[in-house]
């Protein structure tokens, strides 16, 4: 019976260091930016750290970076944004852009491992009387499908919200109208925080047909 209650208490301790994380809304167009850079009369700022919890850590283990930009154009052009617009890191290499189904699928919550919390279905709670008789109570059957289903059920509504907001500022290829300020959020591939610079392709100058 020592054993069984021993059990219950590690497990308890374990699961509910492990309940799911609700999704705190970015909103790139609210943020402060500290970073940023400018090339041919455009400036692009940046943030990163933006994931909390089971997001920020699904981050880490993935080697992939959730990265908040601001894009503004003021070179008399209409660009594409990872065409004529590119990111490149301080040492000149390009920055490998994810797409938004990668990025989704590689930092999103796993609802299914919540399962487990139904391996806590089988506990019991053992009271004794003081005649030395004993009364055990199957409280499992309340604590196990219980909590199961209510982490599934926050870490599946948590991932909507996330890629509801990675799709409203998906800006893979987005024409960024001259004089206009975009604001995306953009999957890129690295285990770090290296700074990050804007790079212009050089633009070839209109052609006027003659009359």
């Amino acid at each position: 019976m020592k054993t069984q209650k021993n059990l219950l208490l590690v497990l308890s301790i374990f699961f509910l260091g492990s309940c799911a994380s609700s999704y705190n809304v970015i909103s790139p167009n609210t943020l402060s930016y500290m970073s940023g850079s400018s090339d041919k009369s455009v400036n692009v700022d940046y943030k990163y750290n933006l994931l909390t919890g089971r997001y920020a850590k699904r981050e880490t283990n993935s080697n992939v970076k959730l990265v908040a930009v601001k894009v503004t154009n003021n070179s008399g052009r209409d660009l594409h944004f990872g065409k004529d617009i590119k990111l490149v890191y301080n040492n000149g290499a390009d920055v490998v852009m994810l797409d938004n189904a990668k990025l989704f699928d590689a930092t999103k919550q796993h609802p299914a491992i919540y399962l487990l919390y139904l391996l806590l279905t089988p506990s019991k709670l053992t009271t004794s009387s003081g005649n030395g008789a004993s009364n055990s109570v199957p409280i499992g059957y309340a604590i196990g499908p219980g909590i199961a289903g209510g982490n599934i059920i926050a870490a599946s509504s948590a991932n909507s919200k996330y890629k509801e907001e990675l799709l409203k500022y998906d800006i893979a290829g987005t024409v960024v109208k001259n004089g206009e300020t975009v604001y995306g959020l953009v999957g890129i591939s690295t285990n770090s925080f290296e700074g990050i610079k804007v790079k212009v392709a050089d633009l070839q100058p209109e052609v006027t047909k003659a009359d």
